[in-house]
């Protein structure tokens, strides 16, 4: 990761209107991915991490095998301190000019951050926004998410994070640990089961 490094934004106002919203609101990906399409460019990382006049484009992906959740917790190796010891249900990452789109770099995340032999089918869940934290107020997630069918998959940096697939239950016995997208994530999937 580097300042320098370009990745996909969009204007703020192209996907949030001015009051803005918080949490993820169902959708079709075709309407954003045109917008991305239209009003994206790839811009230097480093000044695109405080202007909030543009949302970074991540693809984040809910990875299911059946009803179980692949639930991560970041170790104290990670380099982040302020992330130790915090759990995610989310895989995913910024999107640089060499992934081709947002779809393409939600596989390449994957190849680096999973070790499976698969790439699940995605299922598009709809857009996250999260202005309530300085990171989130310059990124939109595109939210998808997968199912494992009964094939096993593991955390390829087992130095910085841990994984398993764990029930809803035990989701929610760290949701005070989830990071601020994975329990804006769980709660709207939650209520989608009617849990």
């Amino acid at each position: 990761m580097s300042d320098d490094e370009l990745v996909l934004v969009v204007p703020r106002a192209a996907v949030v209107e001015d009051a803005g919203w918080q949490g993820i609101r169902p959708g079709s990906p075709e309407s954003f991915l045109a917008t991305v399409a239209a009003r994206g460019s790839h811009r230097r990382r480093g000044d695109m991490e405080r202007d909030p006049d543009f949302k970074q484009v991540i693809p984040y992906l809910v990875l299911r095998d059946g009803e179980r959740y692949f639930l991560m917790r970041r170790t104290r190796a990670g380099g982040d301190s302020r992330l130790h010891d915090s759990y995610s249900i989310g895989i995913g990452g910024h999107l640089n000019p060499e992934d081709g789109g947002p779809l393409e770099g939600l596989v390449r995340e994957w190849a680096e951050e999973i070790d499976a032999d698969f790439v699940p089918d995605l299922r598009f869940v709809g857009l996250l926004n999260d202005d309530e934290t300085d990171v989130g107020r310059v990124h939109v997630g595109m939210v998808f998410q997968g199912d494992a069918a009964g094939r096993a998959a593991a955390i390829r940096e087992t130095d910085k994070l841990e994984g398993r697939f764990v029930a809803p239950s035990d989701v929610a016995a760290v949701a005070d640990r989830l990071e601020s997208w994975s329990r804006l994530a769980f709660e709207h999937l939650s209520r989608a089961a009617g849990r």
